[in-house]
């Protein structure tokens, strides 16, 4: 295992098909000669909330362990799931290699059911798919099985049961495989994120895996905001972010704040140069992989998330019926005892209820293990977000991964309240608000309408 605050560096052994790894310590990173942390090798991916690793090499194979297992994750602080997933952690490991080595995977099933393992997008041999019945026997609880295989060309891949999926992937069996290439690249930071959906429900601690359509806790490597890990990066670093989506029903459009990027790569291999374009946001259909990069030369705290706007809510309610308008507030001491999943949203929506503040847990009626919709406390107030939602960091400096706080903007650069003076300088005049509009009569049927129509 690979500790993900170590910087991992293979060296040129790694073509000849040996690799060498050591740490770059604080010092280094303080005193490089160049601005940018370049790394001339291939290195280490991180994962951000999770961990990979390059497995051990026993006679020229790399080997890894995957133990499928129930796990207890905590999604963000005050939302508690019984999970499944690998090595005690949903998402699992990122397996890491190198372009044609041959790696050996033991899978041990320690699940209450059996199970199998897919090696999603990587061209193997058709007895090691992971198809139970298909291709091969099922693992059953209590059984080890091997995979054998070798790694055909670089990428970007994952892994995941290929039996009763809905159940397994939906209670977080999930993983990441990523290979490198044998030259070097120039990536100075290079993350790896799964996006995926559950059902879990206000009140309740385990995924509904019957859900085919509401899933209302949208992650990202099985965390929910304000639980995700920012991306910190050094400023004009040449970052790489290889999105994984093993949502069972959901595509995912990815937008990052502050900067341009290009899609560089697909599961299916790397988008020629010629073909790529810049864009700010990109579409990850369910079962795909994107990697996307750009080059981080805009310092700030930049939002990174789903832009369905229901995928950046924390267990959202979206049977419960809309209360704009609505004073609801005594509506949840009388139905939360009998319905625990039920909170009403707030009479001018979240955000209403947000800067009046309700914002933390102790002023929002909450059902038990639940988490609300959109806060977490920022530099300026509530951050109006959640879900599949995190934050990139660029600053100047970075030492090792640590979250370096909030940004600390330059004079002058923050939005702010137009003063009178700014208005009248530049011809503004704001008009009054409008009057309040009455609702209107609600219509009464007439039988005898509809037979005189």
């Amino acid at each position: 295992m690979v500790n993900r605050r170590d910087f991992l560096k293979i060296s040129a052994a790694a073509v000849a098909g040996t690799s060498l790894s050591f740490r770059v310590g604080r010092a280094e990173a303080e005193t490089g000669t160049s601005a940018r942390r370049r790394n001339p090798n291939p290195g280490q991916v991180v994962t951000p909330n999770g961990f990979s690793t390059f497995g051990r090499e026993v006679d020229g194979v790399r080997v890894f362990h995957l133990v499928a297992e129930p796990v207890m994750h905590t999604m963000t602080d005050g939302l508690d799931v019984h999970m499944w997933g690998f090595n005690g952690h949903t998402p699992g490991p990122t397996l890491e290699a190198f372009a044609g080595e041959t790696i050996r995977i033991y899978v041990t099933n320690h699940l209450p059911a059996p199970t199998s393992i897919h090696w999603h997008g990587i061209e193997v041999p058709n007895g090691m798919d992971g198809v139970n019945g298909l291709t091969q026997p099922i693992i059953e609880p209590g059984e080890t099985f091997w995979y054998e295989f070798e790694l055909p060309r670089r990428g970007t891949f994952m892994y995941h049961p290929h039996s009763d999926e809905m159940t397994q992937i939906g209670m977080g069996m999930m993983g990441a495989i990523v290979v490198h290439p044998r030259q070097p690249e120039d990536i100075d930071r290079d993350f790896v994120i799964i996006l995926s959906e559950f059902a879990v429900r206000s009140g309740r601690s385990r995924p509904d895996t019957t859900e085919m359509v509401d899933f209302n806790t949208l992650t990202m490597n099985s965390k929910v905001f304000p639980g995700t890990d920012p991306l910190v990066v050094q400023r004009d670093d040449q970052v790489r972010i290889r999105l994984i989506n093993v949502s069972q029903m959901s595509h995912h459009p990815i937008h990052l704040h502050g900067h341009a990027f290009h899609i560089t790569a697909t599961e299916g291999g790397p988008i020629p140069e010629g073909a790529q374009w810049p864009e700010t946001t990109v579409l990850v259909p369910t079962g795909a992989v994107r990697e996307i990069t750009f080059i981080a030369d805009n310092p700030g705290d930049w939002a990174f998330h789903c832009h369905m706007l229901h995928h950046i809510m924390n267990q959202m309610g979206h049977p419960d019926p809309p209360t704009v308008g609505v004073d609801a507030s005594a509506v949840n001491e009388v139905v939360q005892p009998l319905i625990p999943e039920f909170m009403h949203m707030g009479e001018a929506g979240m955000a209403g209820a947000l800067h009046n503040g309700h914002h933390d847990h102790a002023a929002m009626p909450m059902p038990r293990n639940s988490v609300a919709m959109q806060t977490t406390p920022g530099p300026f107030g509530p951050i109006e977000m959640g879900g599949m939602f995190t934050i990139v960091k660029v600053r100047d400096q970075v030492i090792d991964d640590e979250d370096p706080g909030w940004y600390e903007h330059p004079d002058d650069t923050v939005a702010r309240a137009a003063t009178d003076q700014q208005l009248e300088r530049d011809g503004i005049e704001v008009p009054e608000p409008p009057e309040e509009v009455d609702e209107p009569e609600p219509h009464r049927h007439d039988p005898q309408d509809q037979h005189d129509h």
